[in-house]
């Protein structure tokens, strides 16, 4: 089940604009929003969520910004 929940957030995190964003301003908060919407993550998950490069989030937009132009 927690792969699941990690799926979800990865997901949301690579498709969703506005949760990329808050989650590059405010990471705990972000996290905290999926745990009240029930995307339960354990200690070490959310350890690595704030580990990671925020960057990493974004690529999405860099490489289709570039495609395009």
């Amino acid at each position: 089940m927690s792969l699941r929940m990690i799926g979800i957030v990865v997901n949301t995190l690579l498709t969703d604009e506005d949760i990329r964003d808050r989650f590059a301003i405010d990471p705990i908060k972000t996290l905290v929003d999926f745990n009240v919407r029930g995307v339960q993550l354990t200690s070490d998950e959310i350890d690595v969520f704030m580990r990671t490069d925020t960057r990493v989030w974004f690529w999405n937009r860099e490489v289709l910004g570039r495609q395009v132009h």
